[in-house]
């Protein structure tokens, strides 16, 4: 994957390259490459925005600190945002998406973009392929809760808020641009042919158990709407029992705070900022 270097800025401890990626053959996706300036391969993270803040963001919210700290960083966001003749959540883009690869639902997508990003890091001679993390919040954190089982390519992940439960009516995993939950297909034999009817049992404590024994950061904000809460616990509690079975406890983190739904806190950076070094580079217990 061969990007086009639109403009490259020194930024002291690294070099900041806004990029546009071939993620289809006629479609380039935004991003922010940061290259530290230190020698030898190094880690990398993928640090995707959320819903109301454009690609460059995630370089102010984790970027910066990643690629002070060694890191290669490259910022990005879901294609839900900002798709194919103008399209985004907001008018359509699930029919693009759709109409040009079938019945791919808005999450399928945002993970085999991921796995995108993390091959085009992993084809750069800083990068080790095999320390490639993934990190969002909201929007993207959910993302990262679906890269965690189905992106082989990524080692670690971050999610920040993504409000893992996916029936307690809280957040919106059935829209059309996430689990499109409410569509029929007359192929799939279900009573109600829907994706929803597919569904019901099941819950992101499948998904956790599936990344077994990937090292998995999950933080809560504890905000009214749209956030992690008490309602998560038990999902994680789940989740936990598969990772303790594969001597992996430690790998599968859970901190529920009361910071609202927001990528950034005093309370929220250390954790991420312990985490990622740990199992990405092998600075702490139970690395990779």
């Amino acid at each position: 994957m061969k990007p086009r270097v639109i403009e490259e800025t020194d930024c002291g401890s690294y070099v900041r390259r806004y990029i546009e990626l071939p993620l289809e053959v006629d479609f380039w996706q935004p991003a922010l490459l940061l290259e530290p300036k230190t020698q030898g391969r190094k880690a990398a993270v993928i640090a995707w925005a959320s819903t109301s803040p454009d690609w460059r963001k995630p370089e102010d919210w984790w970027g910066r600190w990643l690629a002070e700290q060694g890191f290669v960083v490259l910022t990005s966001w879901a294609h839900i945002r900002s798709y194919r003749d103008g399209t985004s959540f907001q008018n359509g883009v699930s029919e693009k998406v759709y109409d040009r690869f079938g019945r791919w639902a808005g999450l399928s997508r945002m993970v085999w973009d991921v796995r995108q990003q993390a091959r085009f890091l992993a084809g750069l001679r800083i990068v080790d392929r095999g320390r490639i993390g993934f990190m969002g919040s909201s929007l993207s954190a959910k993302t990262a809760l679906y890269v965690a089982p189905f992106a082989p390519e990524v080692s670690a992940v971050v999610s920040i808020d993504p409000h893992v439960p996916l029936w307690d009516g809280g957040t919106n995993y059935e829209a059309p641009w996430y689990l499109d939950a409410d569509r029929k297909f007359d192929d799939i034999r279900t009573p109600e042919k829907t994706v929803r009817s597919l569904l019901r049992g099941h819950d992101h404590d499948e998904l956790l158990m599936m990344a077994a024994p990937k090292p998995v950061l999950i933080i809560g904000g504890n905000d009214k709407k749209h956030s992690d809460g008490p309602s998560t616990l038990p999902l994680i509690e789940k989740a936990a029992v598969e990772y303790r079975r594969r001597n992996a406890g430690e790998r599968l983190q859970f901190h529920l705070l009361d910071t609202g739904h927001t990528p950034v806190h005093p309370k929220i950076d250390p954790l991420w900022q312990a985490f990622l070094p740990q199992f990405l580079r092998g600075t702490g217990r139970n690395s990779r």
